[in-house]
């Protein structure tokens, strides 16, 4: 089992940057598959990024590739996403997620943070 907590969240103008950070605890953080995902009103979550275990392979979203970066450091328990190049269609609740494959459908993910706000001003 693992807890998840993300953080880095924030109001930030188009063009700017943020990094968000997803603390896990527990022993066994490497042997999970992490993701991104974010869900903005009035719509369905949606993935993001992803990261193997470790950390060689990553997944992105088509609106997200060539602007946001996905790390994990497994020493530290901590999962990254920096992202660039923010627009007002990033805005929404960025959530960190855990499983042990990695996949793009948020109903097969079964360990969650409680998300972190991302607000792009235009």
């Amino acid at each position: 089992q693992v807890q998840l907590v993300e953080s880095g969240g924030g109001l930030v103008q188009a063009g700017g940057s943020l990094k968000l950070s997803c603390a896990a605890s527990g022993r066994t953080f490497s042997t999970y598959v992490m993701a991104w995902f974010r869900q903005a009103p009035g719509k369905e979550r949606e993935f993001v990024s992803g990261i193997s275990r470790s950390g060689g392979d990553t997944d992105y979203a088509d609106s997200v590739k060539g602007r946001f970066t996905i790390s994990r450091d497994n020493a530290k328990n901590m999962v990254y996403l920096q992202m660039n190049s923010l627009n007002a269609e990033d805005t929404a609740v960025y959530y960190c997620a855990a499983d042990v494959e990695l996949r793009r459908s948020p109903d097969l993910y079964e360990y969650w943070g409680q998300g972190t706000q991302v607000t792009v001003s235009s």
